[in-house]
């Protein structure tokens, strides 16, 4: 019977995309809370809903963004003795938390602009036009920036992307408002605007909310099918069961296994961990492997080893 733990992250690489997506979500957290403070006075003058709804988002963007950006430096912190896989699913944490925000925002958007369609006010569309096109250039320089981080493989930096991506659309809905305002006088434009963009708000929040409550209830990551893992390990050499397997993801770019592999008596177990850790890394890209080897006549029995 014997037990071995594989990780084999590559520190180096793991570094330089933690220090990418630092850098892009400071970058565009300093963009996106300057701007806001401008999205706000405007609102308020120009009497736009859109453009208030869009500061509103902005908001939340900027404490969006500051929050993953805390996240990934808090995540760094080293694993310690009641904390042992460290502080990495702090990321999944501030994920969770954006994409409730996400949800929040946009109803309340949803009901200023359901109040506003029974009775459209006045709007300056000219002061609405014109900080929603800066607004619009703001939005793409910080998705620009965001999209240089690791936003396809980290959860946190993509949550992040899309309170920026959905704040853009937020700013193209504005200057479209102020665009049928200007030239058909058409002041239901304004909540209109701002109510569809409230609804693409809510798809994305839903996303981010569901990846991170999937991951913190130990999920199993989307590209891993445990199915084939399990035949995979099945048919190595002198293998002759598997049981209380488990695949879950520690942050969403860590995934993690842990299994019982039951080998036939003279089958070198040393031998058949090798071959399974070599296995789960080059089929199945998991690094992080806790995998105990038990003798056939000495196997574990019950559900909890199912």
């Amino acid at each position: 019977m014997g037990h071995s733990h594989s990780h084999n992250h590559s520190h180096s690489h793991g570094h330089h995309h933690s220090s990418n997506n630092k850098q892009a979500l400071k970058w565009s957290f300093m963009l996106i809370a300057v701007y806001m403070v401008v999205e706000v006075v405007a609102g308020i003058l120009t009497n736009s809903l859109a453009l208030l709804s869009d500061a509103g988002h902005m908001l939340s963007d900027a404490a969006a963004l500051g929050l993953s950006y805390l996240a990934l430096k808090f995540g760094e912190k080293g694993a310690s003795l009641s904390k042992t896989f460290g502080y990495k699913r702090f990321e999944i944490l501030a994920a969770f938390i954006n994409g409730l925000t996400l949800l929040v925002i946009s109803i309340y958007i949803l009901w200023e602009a359901y109040k506003r369609m029974l009775a459209p006010p006045e709007v300056m569309s000219v002061g609405m036009l014109i900080v929603s096109i800066i607004g619009l250039f703001v939005n793409i320089a910080a998705a620009y920036i965001l999209m240089k981080g690791d936003k396809d493989e980290n959860l946190n930096v993509r949550s992040a992307f899309l309170h920026v991506l959905g704040d853009l659309l937020g700013s193209v809905g504005a200057i479209a408002a102020a665009l049928m305002i200007m030239f058909f006088g058409w002041n239901m434009a304004d909540p209109i605007a701002s109510a569809i963009v409230a609804i693409l708000i809510i798809i994305s929040g839903i996303r981010v909310t569901k990846d991170s409550i999937h991951i913190l209830m130990e999920g199993v990551p989307g590209h891993i099918n445990v199915v084939e893992v399990r035949e995979s390990l099945l048919n190595l050499p002198g293998v002759n069961d598997i049981h209380d397997l488990h695949v879950w993801a520690i942050t969403s770019d860590f995934p993690a296994l842990s299994c019982h592999i039951v080998i036939d008596p003279g089958v070198d177990g040393q031998s058949v961990l090798r071959e399974a850790q070599e296995k789960l890394h080059d089929q199945f890209h998991i690094e992080h492997t806790t995998i105990q080897i038990d003798l056939s006549d000495h196997s574990c029995n019950g559900d909890h080893c199912n």
